[in-house]
């Protein structure tokens, strides 16, 4: 019987950085893959003229959105792979609905992989900012300050506090698993999240106001879509407590940063962005300058340990799939295409 047959698109940088050396010599073991050799993206036009006689396709960092030529000309295509984040930028929602959705090809994103790291960053931040850590640090490497009598104090830290969580995403519910041991109440706003599944984590669905009113602290993992931009303003982070903690590592737009400014100008609250719009912020950007928000220049995703898990992805949906093992790891459901990030 012959090896189903892969066309793998990703560049050789890309692959050193999210494969091990074994999990990639058993992709190229178990499937019929042709490797795009370069150490460049290939163009649309190459990919268009090359897709036929695919049964999968493995696209990661780099690779250029597919057209729906692509599609068509793509004859034997069954399983599309990203091995990195979001996916959504490959396929337009015409193309899902006129050739993913019709033709049965299955589609799968390794935001698992990079929901771990940034899920490890957002817990740090949120114990970093309500312990004043970059405060003190700078107080002492600038101004020469062992203690600041006059920073705020409010000794509410991680263990024991009321966490609210802003979409019970990929990365959300990796926050909440990570926030077990704390022995956090855990708030949660997600308009999609049914009562089992809160249940099921141990955590319990407010509505987006009590949780920023209940919360001592709120850390933000929503998608980017017309539904969430600016859906936190002025009237939420005004419910705030003082000495709250705020932590964005969603996107930018989730967030009106002009009603963060107007806030956190106060100097009541502590706030970390690891995502900003626009990025990266003006070097003016009246953000940059107060010393109670920390900003990072949208690292959250990066890390060792995300990223290899990326190759374990893209190699088990692909002997998953091929061999009818259900269910695929990391699929993406067509269906609610327009939710997710």
């Amino acid at each position: 019987m012959s090896k189903p047959r892969i066309w793998y698109l990703p560049t050789r940088s890309h692959t050193a950085g999210v494969f091990k050396d074994e999990t990639y010599r058993r992709l190229l073991a178990s499937f019929d893959v042709v490797v795009n050799e370069t150490d460049r993206a290939l163009t649309a036009d190459e990919v268009e003229e090359g897709i036929a006689g695919f049964d999968g396709l493995v696209t990661g960092w780099g690779v250029m959105p597919l057209s729906g030529t692509t599609l068509e000309r793509a004859d034997r295509l069954k399983f599309v792979v990203h091995s990195a984040g979001s996916v959504k930028y490959l396929f337009t929602s015409e193309m899902v609905a006129g050739h993913l959705a019709p033709r049965g090809i299955r589609v799968v994103s390794a935001r698992g992989a990079i929901a771990l790291n940034v899920a490890e960053h957002a817990v740090g931040a949120l114990i970093m900012m309500s312990r004043r850590w970059v405060h003190d640090a700078l107080n002492i490497r600038n101004r020469g300050m062992w203690r600041d009598p006059d920073k705020n104090w409010s000794n509410q830290f991680l263990r024991g506090s009321v966490v609210g969580i802003v979409s019970a995403s990929m990365v959300g519910r990796e926050v909440i698993r990570l926030l077990q041991p704390f022995n956090v109440r855990i708030l949660v706003f997600d308009p999609y999240l049914g009562d089992w599944d809160a249940g099921r984590m141990n955590v319990e669905r407010v509505d987006l106001n009590t949780l920023f009113e209940t919360s001592d602290m709120v850390t933000i993992h929503a998608p980017s879509i017309p539904e969430t931009e600016r859906m936190i303003g002025t009237e939420q982070l005004r419910l705030l407590r003082d000495d709250a903690v705020l932590v964005n590592t969603s996107r930018g737009s989730v967030l009106d940063h002009d009603a963060l400014y107007e806030e956190a100008n106060s100097g009541r609250i502590q706030v970390q962005l690891d995502v900003t719009t626009p990025e990266p912020l003006p070097p003016d950007h009246r953000l940059r300058g107060l010393p109670n928000v920390v900003i990072t220049p949208h690292s959250s995703g990066t890390g060792a340990y995300g990223h290899l898990e990326i190759g374990e992805i893209t190699l088990s949906a692909l002997e998953h799939f091929f061999s009818g093992r259900e269910p695929v790891p990391g699929e993406v459901d067509l269906q609610n295409w327009a939710r997710i990030a």
